[in-house]
């Protein structure tokens, strides 16, 4: 395939798009992610440096949440989700290493295939899903593509593998027409023209900007370290985040041992990367619209979790449940999508999506999806507001908490490599041991672990999550009703997998709303 950048255009094109969707009613998709994307860092929430331009446009004219959530700040648990409509508790993916044991009974790709359409990937995988599994399958991962066909290709892979595999300050030796982004978006188009005659979902999926935070020219001039907002909270807050927090930054001071002083370049090379990013879905969406697809495509923008990106003084992401990992960007657009150019006043998750896709396409959703359709919400019609006023997110693979004490160091567990190299050394043993529970609702945030123990922040005063009013008694009202919703949520996301075998009828609202629609 040409390394070379290009728009689909014709109205040949167009209307065979247009035959195809005819024939069937049903709109394309297309899932957009990148990964470890904080929600914050773009114009529409506020954020004074131009990262996403366009996808700060696509949201005004368009839908956008600012209470999205991941179901787990973790790569697998969280892609394993958006394609099966379960929690993480339901799936058994609690950690990036438990994606054999999935538990799901169907999932958007038997979906889809049922309801006719052509599937791709292009790009990151990390969940359960297998090339046989879709029509097409052009996988790319942190350290290059592959399938690596071309010398571009193999050259991108020796320098990621070889050469920045922690931290790259310096510009990136990776072109921007071999960067990752740009290639991905080559192929989706590619594929996408050759659909003529089914409807057809597309993953695109961006391995970025997770680090090893690489970014080539322009994007690495384009946000002066120097000239960064200025980070609200610092190490010296880490004694109020707990002993996971101090022993993650334990690991970074090894693993990253000048991280104070690169960490201006750092922040800057990750939002470049955004930029980056931005541009290519500019020039993936801008494409669809100029083939007459547009219209007949329903997008969504997401990622999969969060990344500290210098909050308390750590980079990507480990520890707790703070909004800067839990809380995702969330855009959708195109087909029959209603334009409210505020944010959506609901508190989502990414296990929305499959649900929220069933309606769309007409499809039922099936047993054992945990997430509820948006479809009501994103198209204007009515839609019940308590099923949507608040939202949780769940975080431990189990067990007791883990401390960090001589029985156990980093070097043997694996998170510090003979090199001492940082190596996707931030989910270890003693940040994912245990188990949390976080639930935010409208201002209000509530974390509670294992053991009793619980945080509450008040994220319009204290949006860095520093000042924990759990206990205070003047919060007793708003502590029990989040403990009382928290209790809710544990038992809505019970498995009903399987369901009894005979005689019991199992009632599933059709959008699968727990709570009444007047």
């Amino acid at each position: 395939m040409r390394n070379t950048i290009f728009c689909i255009t014709g109205l040949a094109i167009q209307g065979l798009a247009m035959s195809a969707q005819a024939q069937t009613g049903k709109p394309n998709i297309v899932v957009i992610m990148t990964d470890q994307q904080r929600a914050d860092l773009c114009g529409r929430e506020g954020f004074p440096l131009e990262v996403t331009p366009f996808v700060d446009r696509l949201a005004q004219e368009n839908v956008w949440f600012n209470k999205a959530y991941t179901v787990m700040p973790a790569s697998s648990p969280a892609r394993c989700s958006m394609f099966t409509g379960r929690f993480p508790s339901a799936t058994h993916v609690r950690t990036n290493h438990n994606i054999p044991d999935i538990s799901y009974q169907q999932d958007l790709v038997g979906v889809l295939k049922e309801n006719g359409y052509k599937t791709a990937l292009v790009g990151k995988n990390h969940a359960y899903l297998k090339p046989a599994d879709f029509d097409f399958w052009s996988e790319y991962g942190h350290w290059g593509k592959h399938k690596k066909t071309t010398p571009a290709e193999k050259e991108t892979a020796r320098f990621l593998n070889q050469q920045a595999r922690g931290q790259w300050l310096e510009p990136s030796p990776i072109s921007l027409e071999e960067q990752h982004p740009t290639k991905i978006v080559n192929e989706a188009l590619a594929w996408i023209k050759q659909q003529k005659e089914n409807p057809f979902f597309v993953w695109v999926s961006f391995p970025e900007p997770h680090n090893p935070y690489q970014v080539c020219e322009p994007y690495y001039s384009m946000f002066s370290p120097d000239k960064l907002p200025v980070l609200k909270t610092s190490r010296k807050d880490l004694a109020k985040k707990g002993e996971k927090y101090r022993i993650l930054a334990q690991l970074e001071d090894a693993s990253c041992p000048n991280l104070e002083q690169d960490m201006p370049r750092i922040r800057a090379n990750y939002i470049g990367m955004i930029r980056l990013i931005d541009d290519q879905i500019k020039r993936l969406i801008e494409s669809l619209k100029a083939s007459g697809q547009y219209e007949n495509t329903l997008f969504v923008v997401l990622s999969d979790h969060g990344d500290y990106w210098g909050e308390y003084g750590l980079i990507r992401k480990g520890a707790g449940l703070s909004e800067s990992l839990a809380r995702i960007p969330m855009v959708w657009a195109g087909y029959h999508i209603k334009n409210q150019p505020a944010p959506m006043d609901g508190h989502v998750s990414i296990a929305d999506l499959f649900p929220t896709f069933c309606s769309a396409i007409g499809a039922e959703i099936p047993t054992g999806v945990q997430g509820r359709s948006l479809w009501p919400m994103l198209t204007g019609k009515a839609y019940p507001k308590e099923e949507f006023s608040s939202m949780v997110v769940q975080q431990g693979f189990g067990g007791a908490d883990v401390g960090l004490d001589a029985s156990l160091t980093f070097e043997q567990e694996g998170a510090l490599t003979p090199g001492k190299i940082a190596h996707f050394d931030e989910l270890n043993t003693w940040t994912q041991s245990g188990t949390s529970r976080m639930i935010r609702k409208d201002d209000w945030k509530l974390v509670m672990n294992h053991y009793g123990n619980g945080e509450l922040y008040n994220l319009k005063k204290d949006p860095s999550e520093i000042h924990n009013l759990f206990g205070e008694k003047k919060y007793s009202k708003i502590q029990t009703e989040l403990l009382t919703r928290l209790l809710a949520w544990e038992l809505r996301l019970q498995d009903p997998l399987p369901l009894p075998q005979r005689r019991y009828h199992f009632k599933q609202n059709p959008f699968n709303y727990l709570h009444p629609e007047h």
